[in-house]
């Protein structure tokens, strides 16, 4: 153990780096490595006669959101706040009942097995990750020469410690997993149903066949249906309620803040030599491309601004469009392959000549050269074109993008200038052109976020808290939402719902339904575009729906149901009569073939979507008839012609069979496991009293 001893006074700064570098950061933090003594005793939770600390708790939120933000490239949407605060809590309750199943089964891990994991034949991947020369030989001297310092003694416990705890969880896993078996018989079976078809001839008869004056339905058919079938007409806990919500659209000094910081940058923009550098130092929402472009591969308000005059070291902007706003710096340009168009149009539709359209459209351009009306208002009123919501503006276009009879116009014009009426196969077109231009242009985009500043959203947040306040204390929800000129809705939904209509998806949303009352009113949540506040009108709870309320329902089953009986017993009667070769002729239908059936078949001609067809035909041998069947939308009788054998198993795919079917059920024990450790369990989640 000399050598242990030695070790565990290695460098503090390289063991460090070997644990960030793995990527085990996050078990040392789990096992409490890193807890400190001066946290507030708050617990959030206990399990059995574990307790979880808010400091635990808050160390694997910040965990769960920095994964979420590096998977998402950006910042966690407010959405999953919820969603992460359950995923934290529930992996800390299962920590905590493995380490308890752990200790009462015995399972420890010894020095030697540690030391076994540092400079055994097989090391540890953290020791063969950073020790291994370029043959893959682990360099034990270093190993050792880094014994001698004696500051790293702490660092090295704690690696020793997430190498021990490690290790006991694999054991714990291995014990778990260790009744898991795949035989020869689960491999082959799967290979078979996924390689496996068949060909089959059947005949069918269709529900929908019958017509209705066939059948006769009545009162107390549609209630012995719903006694038979209330299960189906279960009603979950639903509210009715009202709501009211504000954008989190960024305010007028929002907007001439970020147009503010873009001007002030502008001098140093002008003058910068590296712009790839300069784009990244202040974080634009733009990076840099050194490729030329033509207008129309930039956003149009981009391409206006530059090719209003694209002379190189010219800085366009600031400008908005969208939710950015940009200081562009053009760098360079050449000559592009065509021409480039920025154009709107109003658009009068007719296939055929029709001089009354063409007269229609001319007083509108005599409008618009008068000055009584402008060309966008016109458009929006006039145009039967897609465009006309945009004042008819179609953007930039190369040519050959639009029809013969509308380019050659637009392109033949000069910018500025109206042109029309022109004909074209969708009708009649006044057509202005804004800009051309016949260079592409190398930019650096410096763009800036659209978005809310803090205060804005601090005051929007007020203003419903405000709401929720005084709508409790002294008039009503709407009084007070009107009185704040806010537009109250109106939304019925299932407690349990995800995603609410108009509103969106937020856990926090649905855990304040599940526990609603009439008359509750939500705290102010804060969704990815916007805060929402409710309050509660009715709660009708969970249930049976009432028979006259699912009544209409229920004939449509009813219905289907008298057929299937119908339908289910001609057949029968037809096949015990006549065989399976008569049945076409016995009741007026056709025989049908099928080939290449497989597991997979959902959907045949005659049968329409019905997984027990092919579970039929598997069922079967080769030249073997089934008794009728009802399906899905039909009642069925098949035969298998031949049944088309997979070829045999090679040992590899046997390989990887049994590897994918091993998996597979290992994730399904160990979830079994720990539902199972739960059950069993005393937990008491108190995060609402440490909140």
């Amino acid at each position: 153990m000399g050598a242990m001893n030695k070790l565990r006074e290695n460098t503090a700064v390289i063991l460090w780096i070997l644990v960030l570098s793995f990527g085990v950061i996050w078990t040392l933090q789990d096992s409490n490595v890193f807890e400190s003594m001066n946290q507030p005793n708050q617990n959030v939770a206990t399990v059995n006669e574990t307790t979880i600390s808010n400091q635990e708790y808050n160390q694997a939120l910040d965990r769960q959101r920095q994964q979420i933000s590096q998977q998402m490239d950006g910042e966690m949407p407010p959405r999953m706040e919820e969603m992460v605060r359950q995923r934290a809590y529930d992996q800390l309750v299962n920590n905590a009942l493995l380490e308890q199943e752990m200790e009462r089964l015995g399972i420890t891990v010894t020095d030697a097995e540690i030391e076994d994991m540092v400079f055994g034949e097989n090391p540890h991947p953290l020791i063969r990750r950073q020790f291994a020369d370029s043959t893959g030989r682990i360099n034990y001297q270093l190993l050792r020469n880094m014994a001698q310092n004696p500051q790293a003694n702490p660092q090295f416990l704690q690696l020793e410690s997430f190498l021990r705890e490690q290790r006991r969880q694999q054991k714990m896993t291995s014990l778990v997993q260790s009744t898991i078996n795949v035989s020869q018989e689960d491999v082959e079976e799967y290979y078979w149903r996924q390689n496996a078809s068949a060909s089959a001839e059947y005949v069918a008869l269709r529900y929908a066949s019958v017509s209705d004056d066939s059948i006769s339905i009545s009162e107390s058919d549609l209630r012995s249906y719903y006694e038979a079938n209330k299960e189906e007409y279960e009603r979950k806990k639903t509210l009715d309620m009202n709501y009211v919500s504000l954008s989190k659209t960024p305010t007028a000094e929002d907007t001439a803040a970020v147009l503010s910081d873009l001007e002030d940058l502008r001098s140093d923009f002008a003058s910068a030599e590296n712009d790839s550098l300069f784009l990244e130092q202040n974080a634009s929402e733009r990076t840099f491309s050194n490729t030329f472009q033509t207008p129309d591969q930039m956003d149009e308000v981009v391409a206006n601004a530059v090719y209003e005059d694209p002379s190189p070291g010219r800085v366009a902007g600031p400008f908005t469009g969208g939710s950015l706003a940009h200081l562009v710096k053009i760098l360079d340009t050449q000559p592009a392959d065509g021409e480039y168009v920025h154009a709107s149009h109003i658009l009068l539709e007719s296939e055929a000549e029709d001089p009354a359209l063409r007269q229609r459209l001319q007083s509108i351009r005599d409008s618009i050269e008068s000055g009584a009306a402008s060309f966008d208002a016109m458009a929006r009123q006039y145009s039967d074109d897609q465009s006309a919501t945009d004042g008819g503006d179609l953007g930039w276009f190369g040519e050959g993008r639009m029809v013969e009879a509308f380019s050659e116009a637009a392109f033949s014009a000069s910018p500025g200038s109206l042109v029309g009426p022109v004909k074209s196969e969708f009708g009649y077109h006044l057509i202005r052109v804004h800009h051309k231009a016949s260079q592409a242009v190398k930019i650096a985009d410096l763009a800036f976020s659209l978005s809310p500043s803090q205060a804005t959203l601090s005051d929007k947040q007020a203003t419903l808290d405000d709401v929720a306040f005084y709508a409790e204390d002294n008039s009503s929800f709407t009084e007070e939402a009107e009185r704040r000129d806010l537009e109250v809705q109106e939304v019925t939904a299932e407690a349990d719902q995800s995603s609410v209509p108009g509103i969106g998806q937020s856990r926090t949303l649905t855990s304040f339904m599940e526990s609603a009352k009439a008359g509750s009113i939500s705290d102010v949540i804060e969704l990815d575009n916007k805060f929402v506040l409710l309050k509660v009108n009715e709660v009708q709870p969970e249930g049976y729906r009432p028979f006259e309320e699912v009544k209409s329902q229920i004939r449509p089953q009813v219905e289907l149901q008298k057929k299937r009986a119908i339908q289910t017993r001609r057949m029968q009667q037809a096949l015990q009569q006549n065989g399976f070769r008569q049945l076409p002729q016995v009741l007026g239908t056709q025989m049908r073939s099928q080939s290449d059936i497989t597991f997979n078949t959902e959907t045949v001609p005659g049968v329409g979507r019905d997984p027990a067809f092919s579970g039929t035909v598997f069922g079967l041998d080769e030249g073997e008839t089934s008794g009728v069947v009802e399906g899905e939308n039909a009642a069925f009788v098949v035969r298998v012609t031949s049944m088309q054998e997979p070829l045999e198993l090679t040992a590899q795919q046997r390989q990887q069979i049994r590897q994918k079917l091993l998996k597979q059920q290992q994730r399904q024990v160990s979830q079994q496991w720990i539902s199972a450790l739960k059950e069993d369990a005393t937990i008491e989640d108190m995060r609402q009293q440490v909140r």
